[in-house]
This record gives C-alpha cells, structure tokens and sequence, in this order.
C-alpha cells in the first residue's frame, strides 16, 4: 500500500487510501476549469464600461468625470472585497460565497437598465457589481490554487489569471456589436445571463477542499479539510495588519497599484473613448482590447512557467518596464483606422496585461506563507485601487484637456517607479518562511 500511495504520489496524484479506481484526471483540474469559467463569468461584466462611456454621456448628459467615478466605485471594491472574500471562502466555502457572487453581479447588471441617475449607475456598477465581481477577483483564484494544487502552481496561476482575459476576449466584440446595433441595454442584459448560466456549474462541480472527495492536492500528499475558520473578517484585518508592518508588502502593493492603474483603469476604461475620438469606430477599438485578450491568455500562462524557473522579482521589474515605455508611445499611435504600428502596441501590451501576476502571487507566497491568499487578496486591493484611481482622473482629464494624451505620458512614467519598486524586494529566507508559517499555525489561523 505504501509503495502504492508514492507510486501515486510521482505522477502528482497521491490520494488517501480508500476502496476505489483513482480517477484517470486528477479532481484539482476539473475544479480549475470550473473556476476558469466563472471568472470569464463574472468577468463580462467589466467589458462593458469602456464601451457604454460614449453612449451614457450622449442619452443622459452625464460628465465623462460622473461616469468615470461609478467605475472606479466599481474598480475599488473589487479589490477591498478581495481579501474578505479569500476569508469568507475559507469559513463558508468556496461555492457558496461564487454562486452568491454571480448572483449580485446578475442583479447589478439588470437593474442597470432601468436606470435614470448617475447615483444609480454608481450603485448598480459601483457597489453590486464591485462586490460581486470582487468576491470573484484573483484572491478567489489564489484560494483554489493554494488548495487543490502543490505542483504546477505557477501554471495554473497563469491560467486562472487569463481567464479575465478570456472573458474579455468573448464579450467585447459581442458585446461593441450589440451597443452599436441595438444600444447600450440590451449588452448589460447579455452580460447578467452570462453571469447566471455559470451558477449551475459552481454548485453541481466545484469542491472546496480535496478532502471533500478523499483526495490529496495534485502533486501533494494528503490532508485533512480543516474547520470552517471563523471571524472571517477579523482573521482579513488581522492578516493585513501583520502584513502591514513588513516591507515587502507596500512594495508589492506599490507595484501592484501602478499596474491596476496602467491596465484596467486606463486601457479597459479609456482606450476606446480615446481611440473613438481620434476617429476610430467603437466597434474596432473595441476589437483591438479583444485581440489584448488573445495575447494576454497567452503572455499570462507563459508568465506562470517563467515564475516557476526566474527570479519573480527581477520578472516584474522587466515587465513594468516594458509597460512604461510602450505606454509612451501611444499617443503617436492613435489614428481613425488600425494600423500596423497600433496593432504592434496591442499584441505586446496583450503579452505584458497581467503577466505581472504569477510573479507577484509567488512573492507574496514565499513572503506570508499559509497567509499568502489573503495577503494577495490586499495587494490586489490596492492594483485595483490604483485602478480605480486612474479610472476617474482619466475620466477628469478628457473633460479637462480635451485629450487622454497627458494620462498616457503620467502611466508609462509610474510603470518605471514600479519596476525599481520590484527590484527592491527582498528575498524571504527559507528558515523566515518556515518560522512564519509556524506561528501561524500555532495562531490558530
């Protein structure tokens, strides 16, 4: 039996000894699969802002500022909802608090087509759909990575992260289409079916914990599933406060933040109202962030096998880098129809969109340990943050200047405060990790 259990163990499969076939696909792939679709699910939603700024302001009159602000309400709570949410899986169970999730994102988007302010724009986009969306951020990906798998980790990271940009990749086009042909309700109404269709599979497939189906994480040995923990809340709080009084944490949310702002608070949000005033049809531009999409599944995924074999740190910083100095160039790009030039900027922005995750993930992993999901949670926090952030200033400085030409120039400077920022992490020793992950345990938590 011995022999058996680490003959299984090799082939990254080891299961707890029990009557019955091992299954021919470890459970752990059919759950990330389960959770790539509902990320792409819960991801629909955030296709729509960048495309409904023109139309909004043209039906209501509402300021680009107004409209700006009800996405960064959006942007902000999808990353404060983060960490709570990574806590709030480990007390009520990863299902439960998906399906609910999907559930709030449905109701925010349906009610959106009813409304006739701007302060219920901020409450369906901002509060429901942030709230939403946010409990189905990366910190979701990050709790079933850290479950269900011990080897490829980085891979599967990468995966689950490309999985926004999967969405993004399957709603844009349709939904540029439908705003251009039938207006800007019938998209919000495609977006909430989306989100609901996914329910049914989170609750009949996903499992909270391979010990639900007498299995080991894939590549891992066999434990028991632990109690529900309580105070989920407090246990978020407290994980941050420790975090908190390390370097390595405003680092990396530092980071973070500029890399929330130089993606979806400036490209997802301002691209095609940017590309739309040089003359650009919105259903080209609109196009163009889908072939982002295309590249950034697979920058993301080639991210996670880099994160496996290089220096994390030394990845981001190449990465911000890169990202700085193609935001520069912009401005000089921006014409009435596609270009080879412009179509070179969207293919290399696509390879470098979240390839910063995987790194930043195994960071905060070799930093905090078992506390790692939840510490990504808050990091997250803050790129969305910084999302946030540049989602409403961008908004400002269209009204403002009449152009978006002086946020480009302001993003691909902080992309290289942010690659120095990633250049001065330190590295965790491995007896630091152990002491850590040590106290934690021994915490209770």
């Amino acid at each position: 039996m011995t022999e058996t259990i680490e003959s299984a163990a090799q082939d990254g499969d080891r299961q707890r000894p029990r009557a019955g076939r091992r299954p021919r696909i470890h459970r752990a792939w059919i759950v990330a699969a389960v959770t790539f679709v509902t990320i792409i699910g819960g991801a629909a939603f955030n296709s729509l802002p960048g495309l409904l700024i023109d139309p909004l302001h043209t039906e209501f009159g509402w300021s680009r500022g107004e409209i700006g602000l009800a996405v960064s309400i959006d942007l902000a709570l999808y990353g404060l909802t983060a960490p709570f949410a990574a806590a709030l899986m480990d007390r009520f169970g990863i299902r439960r608090v998906v399906a609910a999730a999907l559930t709030m994102v449905a109701a925010g988007a349906l009610a959106s087509v009813w409304m006739t302010a701007s302060w219920q724009l901020m409450i369906y986009w901002g509060l429901l759909v942030g709230l939403g969306t946010g409990s189905m951020a990366m910190a979701f990906a990050a709790t079933v990575t850290n479950r269900w798998f011990v080897a490829r980790r980085g891979l599967v990271t990468g995966v689950l992260t490309a999985a926004g940009a999967s969405g993004q990749l399957v709603f844009l086009p349709l939904c540029a289409w439908i705003v251009s042909e039938h207006g800007w309700r019938p998209a919000s109404v495609t977006v909430a079916l989306a989100a609901l269709v996914v329910v049914p599979l989170v609750w009949l497939l996903m499992r909270d914990h391979p010990a639900d189906v007498g299995l080991a994480p894939y590549g891992g040995a066999y434990v028991a599933k632990p109690a529900p923990a309580r105070g989920a809340a407090r246990r978020a709080v407290k994980v941050l406060f420790d975090a908190a009084r390390t370097g390595p944490f405003w680092l990396l949310a530092g980071t973070f933040a500029i890399c929330g702002a130089s993606t979806n608070g400036l490209i997802r949000t301002h691209f095609v109202p940017s590309a739309h005033d040089h003359g650009m049809p919105i259903t080209a531009a609109a196009s163009l962030l889908a072939v982002i999409g295309v590249f950034d599944v697979i920058g993301t995924i080639f991210s996670g096998w880099l994160t496996d074999r290089f220096d994390a740190r030394r990845l981001l910083a190449v990465y911000y880098a890169l990202r700085g100095v193609s935001l520069l160039f912009l401005p000089m790009l921006m014409a009435p129809d596609v270009r080879p030039p412009m179509v070179f900027f969207i293919v290399f922005y696509g390879l470098d969109w979240v390839a910063t995750v995987p790194p930043t993930l195994a960071l905060c992993r070799e930093q905090y340990g078992d506390d790692s999901a939840i510490v990504f949670g808050w990091v997250l926090a803050s790129h969305q943050v910084g999302a946030a952030v540049v989602a409403f200033l961008g908004g400002v400085a269209r009204d403002v200047f009449g152009t978006y030409d002086v946020v480009w120039y302001a993003s691909g400077a902080l992309c290289a405060v942010a690659a120095l920022m990633a250049l001065v992490i330190r590295r965790a020793s491995a007896a630091a990790a152990e002491a850590r992950a040590g106290s934690t345990a021994s915490d209770g938590t």
